[in-house]
């Protein structure tokens, strides 16, 4: 009996870590991936790592900060990955029109979601920055720890990234103000 009640104690242990950092991890592996099937074998193969591991974490920052990051490598272990490599051009094609139907931001603006559009064609290291920023809200000092970079990068990406964006968002006839100030 004990036993059960200690399988019972562990697995509500897990769902609740696994529901505080499941929107953040989803988001991210889907801003990075950029299709909904794709994000979803991140999402799933970030909390296995998880469940494999229990690291333990010092602060909800640390937690948060460890999912991201693991959540990052995987999305870089998927854009390496043989399958990856040996994707055709028109499945390319086929996975951008999927990225681009309905999706998680199917009740966003017509605006809101070119700008979400606009965003996916951004280099990774901008979608990465762009993403911590704007949507989970860190800071630059924050986003350093998480992709192993030094604040001064970030600031550099986050800059280039903007420039980039309302480029793109300009070329779209899209009539937007892409915040500059950090």
């Amino acid at each position: 009996m004990k036993s059960m009640h200690r399988e019972k104690d562990t697995a509500s242990f897990y769902e609740e870590v696994i529901r505080r950092n499941s929107e953040t991890v989803y988001r991210l592996a889907y801003a990075l991936v950029r299709t909904r099937a794709d994000a979803d074998d991140i999402y799933q193969e970030v909390f296995l790592r998880y469940v494999r591991k229990t690291p333990a974490f010092d602060s909800a920052e640390h937690e948060k900060a460890w999912f991201m990051r693991v959540t990052i490598n995987c999305c870089r272990n998927f854009w390496r990955s043989p399958w990856m490599q040996r994707r055709s051009a028109l499945e390319g094609d086929a996975l951008e029109r999927e990225a681009s139907g309905a999706d998680m931001f199917c009740e966003a603006s017509d605006e809101d979601q070119l700008l979400i559009e606009t965003v996916k064609q951004l280099p990774e290291k901008y979608r990465v920055v762009i993403h911590l920023f704007y949507y989970e809200d860190l800071s630059v000092e924050e986003i350093g720890r998480i992709t192993k970079s030094k604040a001064s990068t970030v600031r550099t990406r986050l800059t280039r990234a903007r420039r980039e964006l309302k480029s793109l968002l300009q070329q779209e006839g899209g009539d937007f103000h892409v915040q500059g100030q950090i």
